[in-house]
């Protein structure tokens, strides 16, 4: 049986109760914003090249009010996170400085943290913390509030919050990206602040996860997480940042998100590594990135690169072309095509970037024999986490069962549609 997704209500109230025994009185602002799913496109943003996502039922919620102490008062009630389950700390002081509509930095390459000529980055003086100086610290969740907070262009008073959510940790769901978004949302009800464009705002949060949690995430996960559209998943091009809707509403297929339950974290030195490796591949290739990169060239290339940081180059152009091809298929409703180009993108993040694991294999093995089901892949930075299964609607319960009798696991199914971005909730 699939779970049953808590509601965004349902979720308010239990952040309300929980505001009114820690602070007292009752909140009055309310946010959300959803985790998601990449579809397709896996370990390509970083890359300059393109990301399928949709946003999820599964969201993250922050209520609270604004004071005036000067504090910043948290309490998260996520059992999975680390402890204390409750922080504080001081507001900054003065408004941080900020991205304006201007800079060509609105619109910049993926691949931040390593400056090319046609794609500049931040410097601090357009982007930088405030005055008061946050700084990283335990716990973990916390930084990645504090990161936001410290990049956030208004003035921050101080405020009360509670945070709750739905969407797992280590899930590959994003969870991360889902915390900064509300919170940056959060502190715009407060404030009254809105950014200059929404791509400023997934920005902001993109580098609070640079800084503050020390994860050089792309910026895909913020950007649909702030993006996001009911029944639309979105082609963002990594590069230029634009993006398109393109319909997902088909009632003959659902979209089975298998959480294997064996957690990871990005913040250790895999995700990193792989990144410059793939640096170092477009580098010899002569290339601003692999988004500029054929497998042609890779193969004239080849004896220039070690093998290991050849199949990680291999991965990633591939990839980038069979999600340009996929969202191709998808508007034609060629299921079968598309559900290919799913399973052919697991194989090459199994065996040419390696970051599948036993149990993620397992999952797409088993979805992949059972009828209606079109392919199945891995999502999310890997090393467990989630698969994707694209299924055809009338066979999602058999997919279930067949895979309840043969995971070695416990597994926990979610039967998801796109939904929206981040929204102020009404109370």
């Amino acid at each position: 049986m699939a779970a049953k997704i808590p509601s965004v209500t349902s979720l308010v109230s239990e952040a309300q109760t929980a505001f009114t025994n820690t602070y007292g009185g009752v909140a009055a602002v309310a946010v959300s914003a959803p985790g998601r799913v990449n579809i397709i496109g896996e370990h390509t943003d970083y890359n300059d090249g393109f990301v399928f996502p949709m946003a999820l039922p599964l969201v993250t919620v922050i209520v609270g009010n604004k004071t005036e102490s000067g504090m910043c008062r948290v309490k998260t009630l996520t059992n999975m996170a680390d402890r204390p389950l409750q922080v504080q700390f001081e507001a900054p002081k003065s408004s941080s400085s900020q991205l304006t509509p201007s800079s060509p930095q609105l619109t910049p390459s993926s691949s931040q943290l390593t400056p090319s000529s046609s794609q500049p980055t931040p410097s601090s003086s357009q982007l930088t913390p405030s005055s008061s100086q946050l700084t990283p610290s335990s716990p973990t969740w916390a930084n990645y509030v504090k990161g936001v907070v410290a990049y956030f262009p208004g003035l921050v008073s101080g405020f009360d919050a509670v945070v709750t959510t739905s969407v797992p940790l280590g899930g590959g769901l994003s969870s991360s990206a889902s915390l900064e978004v509300a919170t940056y949302t959060f502190l715009e009800a407060l404030t009254a602040n809105k950014p200059t464009s929404l791509k400023e705002k997934a920005l902001v949060c993109q580098k609070a996860e640079h800084k503050f949690a020390n994860v050089p995430c792309g910026i895909m996960d913020q950007f649909i997480s702030t993006m996001g559209k009911k029944g639309n998943a979105l082609l963002i091009d990594c590069r230029s940042l634009e993006s398109t809707l393109v319909p997902l509403s088909d009632p003959a297929i659902a979209l089975v998100i298998t959480n294997s339950n064996v957690r990871h974290s990005l913040s250790g030195t895999e995700y990193p590594t792989r990144r410059r490796q793939c640096y170092q591949a477009a580098t010899t290739l002569g290339k601003d990135s692999l988004r500029d990169a054929t497998l042609s060239d890779l193969e004239k290339h080849k004896g220039s690169l070690s093998e290991v940081v050849y199949m990680r180059a291999r991965h990633a152009i591939s990839e980038i072309q069979r999600t340009q091809e996929a969202v191709d298929v998808l508007r034609k409703k060629d299921y079968v095509k598309f559900g290919k180009l799913m399973t052919d993108s697991h194989n090459s993040l199994r065996v040419d970037y390696e970051v599948s694991c036993p149990e993620l294999d397992q999952l797409v093995d088993i979805a992949n024999t059972c009828p209606g089901v079109y392919g199945a892949r891995m999502t999310g930075g890997g090393f467990g986490g989630c698969t994707v299964t694209l299924v055809s609607c009338e066979c999602v319960s058999d997919l279930i069962a067949h895979t309840n009798a043969t995971y070695k696991g416990q597994a926990t199914f979610y039967v998801c549609q796109p939904e929206e971005g981040a929204q102020v909730l009404s109370l």
